[in-house]
């Protein structure tokens, strides 16, 4: 789950199977009631048709609780990182930050550090779009160190520098269910 129409999806197909969602959050549902096996089938079949699935496995649970802290912090938080990415991680899901990387590595194709990167870049190509505030401004949001540190990173990952890409005019932005 990764914005919030999910979320007001996952409540109203939790209440359709007559249950009450205590707390609907990126990646967490908590329901008041036990849930009976064919109340959990039915819930999977419905999220599925909607391109959402219940996880089961512990692994998988894991992986994305990162992605959904990552996308949380990138594109809903305005929230500044204090310590480094691998041990705020580490304290918010209580595992060795080595343990998730190897997960999410394996898992994903990618590290955690890239699926973060991506997200900041992309976070990125929204503010450029939106125009309301300048690159000096972005990049300060955005934790880099410099402008010409945001730029660098920025043409690494689309081949343009934000300049061009703002020139643009197009929206060349992904959904965040597409990431």
């Amino acid at each position: 789950m990764v914005s919030n129409s999910c979320k007001t999806i996952v409540k109203s197909e939790i209440r359709k199977l007559g249950l009450s969602p205590v707390l609907v959050e990126l990646g967490e549902v908590e329901i008041s009631e036990i849930i009976v096996h064919e109340q959990r089938i039915q819930l999977n079949r419905s999220l599925r048709k909607m391109g959402l699935e219940l996880l089961d496995n512990k692994k998988s649970m894991i992986i994305e609780s990162v992605k959904n802290r990552i996308i949380e912090l990138v594109h809903y938080s305005d929230k500044r990182l204090k310590v480094k990415l691998s041990i705020y991680l580490s304290e918010k899901l209580k595992y060795d930050y080595t343990y998730l990387a190897n997960l999410f590595s394996e898992d994903q194709g990618m590290t955690i550090e890239q699926f973060f990167l991506k997200h900041k870049i992309e976070r990125v190509k929204e503010l450029l779009v939106y125009n309301e505030i300048s690159l000096t401004e972005i990049a300060d949001k955005m934790q880099y160190s410099s402008v010409a540190h945001l730029s660098n990173q920025f043409k690494k990952i689309t081949g343009l520098t934000p300049s061009s890409y703002k020139l643009l005019r197009i929206n060349r932005r992904k959904p965040l269910e597409e990431m």
